[in-house]
């Protein structure tokens, strides 16, 4: 993007763009997306009549925003989020040419990126969730010691322990055989503890209900020496592969996609079994604190989303259930 083949702003986007390449080392998406957000940008600002980089106001900058989700007859209307990296690629260039003596103030620094819609984490009912868990396979004993039974018997573990505990992926498979010990060892006594190291290396302690402790004992029993006898290059991973390797995020992925398609429950991840942990939670009564701590969450507000989950969920019962409600509705 140069000067002779750009508006008032190319010179200043040219050299805006060498900086990240060369100082942030961004990634070439990265680039090219900036690259063609500021290009539309400059020709936005050329159409306004905007002489050069000192020439730009607030103004100005919240009305290429509106354009952006306006959309023209060149352009489609963006979404918020894409509106909003567009935004940031405009407000990190005038923060560069105010640091760079381009001009003297930074007319984009006060306006503030859309706000997209909330998206309400997605749980499953009760029912689903118990079907998908049927539907891996038995909780105690395979049916025969054929490959395939024994391998459904960790799916179902794996399964049970995701569910049980509202655990990231990432954290379930990588939890070595000691991080469970407890849990085992409390068997059909009730709740053990299981420890997960988390996002930035934080640890907690979660607790692991009868169901999932059992399963993990049928597992740790009759499967896992089995599979890791094949290679023994799974070390201390509790959940291994069919080849004796730690079980890794993509293969847990498929085990629970591959489940829940055999249950008849679609649009399933594992994300989707923690939502519904803390929904079914909440549900039941929990304090949003004590679901905060077990879900890992460094703030309750990263919480709080799943409080207006249950809400509807509670706006829909009264609906149905209410005497009065059924008459307004009915009316």
């Amino acid at each position: 993007m140069s000067g002779s083949d750009g508006g008032p702003l190319a010179r200043l986007c040219g050299a805006y763009l060498d900086h990240l390449a060369a100082e942030r080392a961004l990634a070439d998406n990265t680039l090219l997306a900036y690259r063609r957000d500021l290009r539309r940008y400059d020709v936005f600002l050329a159409d306004d009549g905007v002489a050069g980089p000192a020439g730009v106001g607030p103004a100005q900058v919240r009305a290429f925003l509106t354009a952006l989700r306006e959309g023209d007859e060149e352009h489609r209307p963006l979404s918020a989020a894409s509106a909003g990296r567009a935004l940031a690629a405009v407000r990190g260039l005038h923060a560069f040419a105010l640091r760079e003596g381009w001009c003297r103030t930074d007319p984009a620094a006060e306006v503030a990126p859309p706000v997209p819609p909330m998206r309400l984490p997605k749980a499953v009912p009760l029912e689903a969730g118990e079907r998908i868990l049927d539907a891996a396979g038995p909780a105690s004993s395979p049916a025969s010691g054929a490959r395939a039974d024994l391998l459904a018997l960790r799916d179902r573990a794996l399964l049970e322990v995701l569910y049980g505990t509202g655990a990231r992926i990432s954290e379930t498979v990588g939890l070595d055989v000691d991080d469970v010990a407890e849990a085992v060892e409390s068997g059909d006594g009730g709740v053990g503890l299981v420890q997960f190291r988390g996002k930035g290396g934080h640890e907690r302690l979660v607790p692991l209900g009868s169901y999932a402790s059992r399963a993990l004992q049928a597992y740790l029993v009759r499967v896992r020496p089995s599979l890791l006898g094949r290679s023994g290059k799974g070390g201390p991973a509790l959940f291994l592969n069919a080849r004796g390797g730690r079980l890794t995020r993509q293969g847990g992925w498929g085990v629970l996609g591959a489940v829940a398609a055999r249950a008849g429950v679609e649009g399933v991840s594992p994300h989707t079994l923690r939502h519904s942990f803390a929904t079914h939670l909440l549900d039941g009564g929990a304090d949003i604190r004590v679901v905060q701590e077990l879900l890992g969450h460094s703030s309750v507000t990263t919480t709080q989303v799943y409080t207006l989950v249950t809400v509807d969920h509670l706006r829909e019962v009264y609906a149905v259930s209410h005497p009065r409600a059924r008459y307004a509705a009915a009316r």
